[in-house]
């Protein structure tokens, strides 16, 4: 395992847009600008946010609103979508939203697509989306893809989608997104940061049948990761309770808004839900400076990842902001001016 700073693989932020306990959406989404622009000076590759419905203590079901609105303070930083959810969306309207913010922020949208709902049944249906719209995923995705082509006087255009510079993504946590993205040529990247069950065998299968496309000639994956940084290892694992309960509530079937951190997690869960919330989070690199660096390193070694999307959960704003200050330097990041 190499630790020199010249094999370490690029860092990028999924930004949960977490409505925390005493707090409402409003300061999440201005503490969204604030994050986006503190990961940008960090030196940061990409921020994405990504779309959720029905959940109280995420603020990013407008997804597209949400970037355009947390990219405000940016200068470099790529700003995308990990990931719309299209089985929700007519690829037109998608066209529309993403050709607006390439529009906005020309060479740096980046826009990922997914196949899971995002969301329960019953708001499927409140959508007034066919829940049957996904197994038309792989049409709708080349379809959203020829919006952005250049236009063809006489043809229905999906304005200012036509000629936009993006660059498009395929997200998934099973082997159908791995596949579809070798098929199509794209970029992958597996969420892993809630769902790692099958990372090793998507990977694979990716990278065994990628074919070279116009986006992307060789294949490029990144793997999600919630990391949490601090000064001690045991202030790093206090802080990641919050995700720790957060993640048990998805068990419980009790999300709620998220939690201030606890001193006894032991305390708060069963061991049965102690093993199933470790499965999920076994990707998770907690801890201080040198462990965080290491704990990426091995997750670097084991994977062959191309790119980390680290999801940083902490309840307090400035621990959150310190933790990704710490994994920025330990990680060697270059800071931008």
């Amino acid at each position: 395992m190499s630790d020199r700073i010249s094999d370490r693989i690029p860092l990028s932020l999924l930004d949960l847009v977490r409505v925390r306990e005493g707090r409402d959406a409003s300061e999440a989404l201005a503490e969204a600008q604030d994050t986006a622009a503190h990961v940008d000076a960090l030196g940061f590759t990409r921020y994405w946010v990504a779309e959720h419905h029905n959940m109280e203590g995420i603020a990013s079901a407008a997804t597209a609103v949400v970037l355009a609105h947390a990219g405000q303070r940016t200068q470099r930083i790529r700003l995308g979508a990990g990931g719309i959810m299209l089985p929700n969306h007519a690829p037109y309207i998608i066209a529309e939203q993403f050709g607006t913010l390439a529009r906005l922020f020309p060479g740096r949208v980046d826009l990922g697509l997914g196949r899971a709902p995002g969301t329960d049944q019953a708001t499927v249906r409140a959508i007034r989306q066919n829940p049957m719209q996904s197994e038309q995923f792989p049409q709708d995705v080349v379809e959203l893809m020829q919006w952005f082509a250049p236009a063809v006087p006489g043809r229905i255009q999906a304005w200012p989608a036509p000629g936009a510079d993006l660059d498009f993504w395929m997200l998934g946590s099973s082997h159908f997104g791995a596949m579809l993205a070798a098929e199509l040529g794209l970029p992958y990247a597996f969420a892993s940061h809630f769902a790692p069950d099958y990372l090793a065998e998507a990977l694979h299968l990716y990278r065994s049948r990628f074919k070279p496309s116009k986006h992307l000639a060789a294949p490029y994956a990144a793997v999600g990761a919630h990391v949490i940084c601090a000064e001690t290892e045991a202030e790093a694992q206090r802080l990641f309770t919050t995700t720790q309960m957060s993640f048990c509530g998805i068990l419980r079937n009790d999300r709620r808004l998220s939690p201030p951190p606890i001193d006894d997690i032991d305390s708060y869960w069963t061991p049965r839900e102690a093993a199933q919330v470790g499965r999920m989070l076994s990707c998770a690199v907690v801890g201080d400076p040198a462990q965080v660096r290491d704990g990426l390193a091995r997750l670097q070694a084991e994977t062959g990842a191309d790119e980390f999307i680290l999801v940083s959960d902490i309840f307090d704003v400035e621990a959150r902001r310190r933790s990704l200050a710490l994994t920025a330097q330990t990680w060697g990041l270059s800071a931008q001016g």
